[in-house]
């Protein structure tokens, strides 16, 4: 159990949030969101241990395990397998027992001591050690040989996803994970939701990929803005419910602040006109102390929103590129080999496959930016490429301002419109002529987009756009591409884009192009078949085995759930007995209270007494039905659980 206290956290003089106090349970499967600098990372810093709170406590129960990602990744002569290895600390202590038994058993023949020594070894999972070490990296998409490479022949994207799998194989109660699909493919995306969904702890992940979330969380904790700092609330359901929920509560609170406001006026107006009349300076009086007392109800706090569009192409070719039987590569390495495709117009594809496959090297080669060694590459008349690459911000000028960049760019507009336009991607006002060198990785991505946007392009050629953009940013950039009228290539592991912007799918594998007949959720599940076919093909693994590990798991899981449903249920009804008891006091207080004959003078005293009883009233019962929301969101939670494990045990 992780428990929240009064906690604030500040950077500078900016409080990132305060006053946050909830409880987060075992077992739960927790995103974080919030806007970039909000202060995600900071409360997975705080966690891990390596941040102080400014204000209040986290407490976390004591012998928890924690485990978060490496944010360096040395290069090291060390194999990879013994690299993953070393991440279990309680194996390696195991390991180095059982070494020193087996010596000592053979210079002084202590059996008792080696038997406990592998005993150790044994429940610390030690025989299967390599095997699952080695899954993990099958899984991370690591060739076979990886296991006994040196560490340092990895570039530094793979040299991550080893911390990835250092963070999951060792031994952990609380797996702390930010942005943990960055650097990886569809397929190792697919791998690591699967693997996460059946992660028995608590689990802290931070994401930009509204897929993921949605696929592997339970629970959504948002560090909302509002203010000179921001709030922390707890949300059932994954991500997309999420969205919903807030979006109730913004439409309630909307209304509630603009009644507010009315009323706060309406008690103005009386003062401002009773005042100074003797008659009236007591009632006068009265409404200035309900003015200070009242709660204010703040307007909905609106994030930096970003609101742009692709304009029509000022010409639209039927026939945009081709390339015919071209091959291409990098020294003796061939990437690409005998391709040939046609762009036209109406085109919307979606390029995915493995992290070197060569979806970069055709999405170059469609930009001009290189050219084929075998083959030939043509394209049409008046075709205007927009083409963004992984590397895209580094070509920023440092020293220019956005608005000097795009005047740069593009002389022949007005300053004011490109200062409109600007502000569409959130630099508005002073904002478009601060220094671009300090801005943030996401700011940066942004106005490399805007001035893609504003070349109008009729061939649109994205390579991993959403790197650095939060999901806000996603979300406008995937509405602004489904109103894009030219052709678009794109790149990309955020599914939701290429699912709302690419009607056709092209894998990329083995130096080859091939159409996929579907669409990505038939392409996840495609994914997942031919793993389970690879674990039934493979030697190593008994069918008879696997499915009576399954199934002792599935009945430990159940039962499982079943102790934990049924203290949780009967205190749902304990809870609402409390709430039907509750609920009557306080509708006999709110019936006396509507007595015309209480306000009297004589009865000041009684109606006094009533009046905070029936205060006292609301505040148990709004508790009372809190704790009735939080003993009912986990009986539900279980229960569903416990229908997902019979579901599977029927499949």
């Amino acid at each position: 159990m992780i428990l929240f206290r009064n906690l604030a956290i500040a950077r500078g003089p900016r409080t990132l949030f305060d006053r946050a106090s909830l409880t987060l349970e075992r077992g739960w499967k927790i995103g974080l969101v919030g806007a970039n600098g909000s202060g995600k990372s900071s409360l997975l810093s705080l966690m891990a241990g390596d941040l102080s709170p400014d204000r209040g406590e986290c407490e976390i129960q004591p012998g928890t395990r924690i485990e978060w990602i490496e944010q360096v990744a040395p290069a090291l002569e060390q194999p990879v397998l013994e690299y993953l290895l070393d991440a279990d600390t309680e194996l390696r202590a195991a390991e180095k027992s059982m070494q020193e038994a087996e010596a000592a058993h053979h210079d002084q023949d202590d059996g008792h001591a080696l038997a406990l020594a592998h005993e150790r070894f044994a429940h610390v999972d030690g025989y299967t050690a390599p095997a699952r070490a080695a899954a993990l990296l099958a899984g991370l998409g690591f060739a076979p040989d990886a296991a006994t490479r040196a560490v340092k022949e990895f570039s530094g994207g793979y040299r991550m996803r080893l911390n990835l799998g250092r963070a999951l194989m060792s031994p952990s109660d609380l797996l702390l994970l930010d942005e943990p699909t960055n650097h990886l493919d569809i397929d190792t995306v697919l791998w690591l939701e699967n693997w996460l969904r059946s992660y028995p702890g608590t689990l802290m992940v931070v994401s930009h990929d509204r897929d993921f979330l949605d696929r592997v969380i339970d629970r959504t904790l948002a560090i909302l803005p509002g203010g000179e700092s921001g709030s922390m609330r707890l949300y059932t359901g994954n991500y997309s419910s999420y969205e919903q929920q807030r979006a109730s509560e913004l439409i309630q609170q909307a209304a509630f602040a603009t009644r507010q406001e009315r009323e706060i006026k309406r008690i103005e107006g009386f003062v401002s006109r009773f005042k100074a009349k003797a008659s009236k300076a007591r009632q006068a009086q009265s409404r200035m102390k309900q003015l200070e007392k009242m709660e204010k109800v703040a307007p909905v706090y609106a994030a930096d929103t970003f609101h742009f569009q692709f304009e029509e192409p000022e010409r639209q070719p039927e026939r945009i590129v081709s390339l015919e039987e071209v091959s291409i590569g990098y020294g003796e390495r061939t990437v690409l080999s005998n391709i040939s495709m046609t762009l036209t117009r109406n085109d919307r594809i979606a390029v995915i496959g493995a992290n070197g496959a060569g979806k970069t090297t055709l999405v170059r080669m469609l930009a001009g930016e290189i050219a084929p060694s075998v083959g030939r590459r043509t394209t049409g008349r008046d075709i205007v490429i927009g083409y963004f690459a992984q590397h895209q911000i580094e070509t920023l000028r440092h020293d220019e301002t956005p608005l000097g960049m795009m005047t740069r760019l593009f002389r022949s507009d007005r300053e004011q419109h490109l200062r409109d336009f600007l502000g569409g991607f959130g630099f508005a006002g002073e904002a478009a002529q601060r220094p671009i060198g300090p801005l943030s990785g996401g700011e940066k991505s942004r106005l490399a987009l805007a001035a893609l946007v504003r070349r109008r392009p009729n061939l649109l050629l994205l390579d991993e756009p959403t790197n650095h953009l939060d999901l806000e940013m996603r979300r406008s950039l995937s509405m602004a591409l489904q109103t894009y009228e030219g052709a678009l290539i794109i790149v990309s592991h955020d599914r939701h884009l290429l699912s709302t912007c690419a009607d056709r799918i092209i894998v990329v594998a083995d130096g080859a192009l091939t159409d996929f007949d579907g669409d990505l959720e038939d392409y996840r599940k495609a994914r997942l078949k031919t793993e389970r076919t690879k674990r039934v093909d493979s030697p190593k693994t008994s069918r008879k085995d696997e499915r009576r590990a399954d199934a002792a798991a599935r009945s430990a899981a159940r039962d499982s759930i079943r102790a934990q449903l049924k203290p949780l249920e009967k205190q749902l009804l304990a809870i609402e007995s409390h709430v039907a008891k509750l609920s009557r006091e306080a509708e006999s207080a709110r019936l006396a209270l509507a007595d015309a004959e209480l306000y009297e003078e004589s009865r000041r005293e009684q109606l006094k007494k009533l009046v905070q009883s029936e205060a006292r009233l609301k505040a148990d019962l709004a508790a009372a039905e809190e704790d009735w929301l939080h003993a009912s969101a986990k009986i539900e939670a279980l229960r569903a659980e416990s229908n997902e494990s019979a579901g599977e045990a029927v499949s």
